[in-house]
């Protein structure tokens, strides 16, 4: 899939990988990584069969990945 564009694309794809079924079956790993010089905020998400990624330098967006990261943890403590 590659570099995503749209919040929304990326948090649905997210979502719908790290699901219960996917996490036991494929495993699931996302990467949040911040590169101070260029001001952006980089979150990858893979299962070794797909693998997203979203940038961005916007607060609100930086706010909205928070949120889908502490979700999607919260998905992977409960499902394991």
């Amino acid at each position: 899939m590659g570099r995503v564009e749209e919040l929304s694309k990326f948090k649905k794809a997210s979502e719908t990988r790290g699901s219960a079924p996917n996490l036991k079956r494929d495993g699931f790993r996302f990467v949040t990584k911040y590169n101070h010089r260029d001001g952006k905020l980089t979150m990858k998400m893979t299962d070794d069969v797909v693998c997203v990624q979203f940038s961005t330098n916007q607060l609100q967006d930086v706010k909205r990945l928070e949120k889908l990261s502490a979700s999607l943890m919260r998905s992977m403590v409960s499902h394991s």
